[in-house]
This record gives C-alpha cells, sequence and structure tokens, in this order.
C-alpha cells in the first residue's frame, strides 16, 4: 500500500528516518516515496495489459517536475487541465505528444500552445469550445485532435465536490447530445479530427459499480462512433479511490466511505476489461490519487498544546493553505507521531494549524498521540492534492517536497522565503 513503516520506534519513509529530512530540511515538507508511486504505476498497467491501455497521469494531483519525470521515464502519459500543466510536462521531460488535454475553460493562448506543442487530443466540454478550437485550429493552419467529453449521468457515491458525471455537474455533455454533436462536427467543423470519446465520472470512487455502470452505458456509443467517424481511442477517467484509514500497528484497513465494498486495482480491471476488449479501440485512463495519494506524507510540528473546557488542541505549524482537502472536501488523513508512542498515550484532540480561521484543521475529535512542543506528526496519505492545491493564504511560503529513493532522499522544491511572497508585486510611483 505504501512505505512508510515504523523501524526501531521511529517512522521511515523507504530506508530513510523521516526525523532525519524535517532536520535538514525544516517543517512543514512533503515527502514523497519513489517505490510507491511506482509500485502502483506498474500495479495498475499490468492489471490492464489485455487492453495495452495508456495510463495518463492526473498532473493536477501532484505537479511536482520531479513526479513528472518519473512518470514519463516508465512511460506514463498525462491527463493535464491547464496551459501551465502542458508546460510543466515538458518542462520535465515528458512527451506533450501522449498529453490530453481536458477542462471546460481553456482558453484561446491555451489552446494555440497546446497545437504547437502537438498534444494528443483535447476532450471537449461543450459545442461552444468546439467551436472555438476549430477557429483556432483553421487560423494556424492546422486540424485539431479532439474528443467530447461525454457526462454518463452515473452517480459515482462520492463527495459532492468530487463527483462529475451527473447531468448537474458543470463537466461534459449529456449523453443524449453526443451523437449529433459529432455529426455536426464532422459537417460543419472542418479544422477538427474526431479523435476519440471521454467520460470521468468523479475522484475517491470506492466501490466499483459506478465504474462497470459508465462504462457498460458509454462502450455501445464508442463502438458507433468508431464505426461511423473512425475514433480511435476511449478514454475512461480516472477516480479509483485510495485508502486513506489505515493502521500501521495492526495492518488492517478501511475506506474512507465507511460502509462500501473494498475497490482495488484487481477488482477495477476485471470488471472494465471485459466490456473493453472487444472494442478495439485504445483505451486510455487517468489516475491520479491512486498513483501518488499514499506515496505522499506532510511533515508537521507541534508548537503548542492547548487545553480548554470543551477541547483540546493540538496546534501544528501546517495549516489549510498547506493541506485544504480535510477543509474541502471533510477529507481524513490519518495523523500519527513519527516518533513511535506507546499505544495507550492517546488523547482526543483537534488537530489544528496557524492561519486564522475556524476551519483550518485537519483532524477533529480524534483519538492522537499526546504529542507535545516539538514532537513530529505525520500526515499520511497527503500525496494526492496536497502540495498541488496549497496555497500563500497568510501570506505563508509553500512548504519545501523531498522525494526518497531507497536510503537517499532529494530536494525536489526549495521552501519558499519571505522575498519570494512579494515576487512580481509592486508599489505605483
Amino acid at each position: 500500500m505504501h512505505a512508510f513503516s515504523y523501524q526501531h520506534g521511529e517512522l521511515y519513509c523507504e530506508n530513510v528516518a523521516l526525523t532525519n529530512i524535517a532536520q535538514e530540511v525544516g517543517t512543514p515538507v512533503y515527502v514523497y516515496s519513489k517505490e510507491t508511486i511506482l509500485g502502483h504505476f506498474l500495479r495498475l498497467k499490468e492489471a490492464l495489459a489485455p487492453l495495452n491501455a495508456e495510463v495518463a497521469f492526473a498532473v493536477k494531483s501532484c505537479s511536482n517536475i520531479a513526479i513528472l519525470n518519473l512518470m514519463a521515464q516508465h512511460g506514463a502519459g498525462f491527463d493535464i487541465v491547464s496551459g501551465g500543466e502542458l508546460f510543466r510536462v515538458s518542462k520535465a521531460g515528458g512527451d506533450t505528444a501522449k498529453c490530453t488535454y481536458a477542462g471546460v475553460g481553456k482558453t484561446p493562448a491555451e489552446i494555440r500552445y497546446a497545437l504547437e506543442q502537438g498534444i494528443y487530443c483535447f476532450n471537449v466540454e461543450s459545442i461552444a469550445e468546439l467551436e472555438a478550437i476549430n477557429a483556432i485550429a483553421g487560423a494556424m493552419g492546422v486540424k485539431a485532435p479532439v474528443a467530447v467529453r461525454v457526462n454518463p449521468n452515473v452517480e459515482a457515491g462520492t463527495h459532492k465536490y468530487i463527483t462529475t458525471g451527473k447531468s448537474e455537474n458543470k463537466f461534459g455533455v449529456d449523453f443524449e447530445l453526443i451523437l449529433d454533436i459529432y455529426r455536426m462536427a464532422a459537417k460543419d467543423l472542418p479544422h477538427l479530427h474526431l479523435k476519440g470519446l471521454q467520460m470521468h465520472i468523479g475522484s475517491q470512487l470506492t466501490q466499483v459499480t459506478p465504474f462497470l455502470e459508465a462504462v457498460k452505458k458509454v462502450a455501445p456509443l464508442a463502438a458507433q462512433l468508431k464505426e461511423e467517424f473512425g475514433i480511435e481511442f476511449f478514454s475512461i477517467g480516472g477516480g479509483v479511490g485510495i485508502v486513506y484509514k489505515e493502521s500501521l500497528e495492526s495492518g488492517e484497513s478501511k475506506w474512507w466511505n465507511d460502509d462500501c465494498e473494498q475497490l482495488t486495482i484487481d477488482t477495477y480491471a476485471k470488471a472494465v476489461v471485459p466490456v473493453l476488449e472487444p472494442l478495439g479501440l485504445h483505451i486510455i485512463v487517468e489516475p491520479g490519487r491512486l498513483i501518488v495519494g499514499n506515496a505522499g506524507t506532510l511533515l508537521t510540528t507541534c508548537l503548542y498544546e492547548k487545553i480548554g473546557k470543551a477541547k483540546t488542541f493540538k496546534i501544528i505549524d501546517a495549516g489549510m493553505n498547506d493541506l485544504i482537502r480535510p477543509a474541502l472536501y471533510e477529507g481524513h488523513h490519518q495523523i500519527i507521531p513519527v516518533k513511535e508512542f506507546p499505544a495507550d498515550s492517546k488523547v482526543q484532540a483537534d488537530i489544528v494549524g496557524p492561519i486564522c480561521e475556524s476551519g483550518d484543521f485537519l483532524a477533529q475529535n480524534r483519538e492522537v498521540a499526546d504529542v507535545k512542543a516539538g514532537d513530529l506528526l505525520a500526515v499520511l496519505s497527503a500525496g494526492a492534492y496536497g502540495f498541488s492545491m496549497s496555497s500563500n493564504y497568510n501570506s505563508r511560503p509553500m512548504s519545501a517536497e523531498v522525494l526518497v529513493d531507497g536510503d537517499t532522499w532529494s530536494l525536489i522544491r526549495k521552501r519558499q522565503t519571505w522575498n519570494d511572497l512579494i515576487e512580481g508585486e509592486s508599489i505605483p510611483q
């Protein structure tokens, strides 16, 4: 599942003591395991081998160029949602011809840049966007590869902020309209190459049923588009969830949605492969969280303990600007001490940060180790949508990032300084 474990009473990432990283780099700091990242990526590739599927890493989940370079070295494609992410892939040594570009609000400048970089395909979210891409491609004298994102109207059973496959979501085009849109584009938009079909129903899904329902619903449409327009690929999106609640001591684990049946890479593949294989199309999957989620931890230092009438607070140096998932998604992260505590040394407390917001917490009403000022904590399963969603709110410098490889580690992002905070700002003269 991941490469974080206690050794000799101290938490390690692979063969590196996390205390050593904190002492040299400071906290907060994100630490990623190369072994875990590649392990998940290669397991997914193997499970989907009958399809010869392309695994396109979702850049938005963890966009450091060192991580992207690692993916590129092992043959990954890339799911991008902005011109900046395409730029990152290029600078990381990734193949821009293996990039699929999604998102509802691509600007004209981003569309031109993507065409210049020779991306594999645009995943298009509206008729207006199809028309805009057609006009820009015509002005450039090229044909733009496009796939329309179909909204299958399937309930994903995930948090309302990360579901994307229902009719009320801003993403995709209604299932019933797709065929007419392809026919219109083939007739009226001569600067488009109808290359594929795409769908994505949401993130952090914990059951296989929504995937299977969506694939079964959309596969016949993909077959019809192949016959009528010669499309060459079908992208089924990402969204496979990860374990956020795992006990290092017992090895037991359970999913974020406590009532569901556990979803694994194998159960996912066994469900979708038989439906997709007969299509004879190039299949693309777009995982992010599945690859990097459990590969990263956020190290933080306890600053103070505050004991009140109603609650005990452990105040740490990492805040919602460093990890916003608990405040935004009600996301659960296991939080454990870097120095192993006795099992009976626990207290019910809120773990909160220094941000001037009541929503600045990483855990509430949680049984946690009774750490004191100066003790290190590890916020597990923070590799996806952790640093990539961080900000400078309250004028706090963004944290450092480290990549561990066996018994060595590398600083892959320097901690920001206060001077970095005002870079590019000026006072009118």
